[in-house]
């Protein structure tokens, strides 16, 4: 079985890990009805993608 050699430091161990924190989500706005929205996404305010209405009013 593999046993380490030597102990991790806190700081060695943090130093492996800086990398792992987690980013916020990128937020653009609706061109429509400049509402904040994810990129890519369907705008959940008013249903438009892309210049289309793909969801209707009343199903939001």
């Amino acid at each position: 079985m593999a046993v380490p050699k030597k102990k991790t430091s806190k700081s060695r161990k943090n130093m492996r890990r800086a990398h792992d924190f987690l980013t916020p989500p990128t937020v653009s706005s609706c061109p429509q009805c400049k509402a904040p929205k994810l990129p890519h996404c369907v705008c959940p305010s008013c249903g438009t993608y892309k210049g289309r209405q793909v969801l209707k009013a009343e199903e939001l």
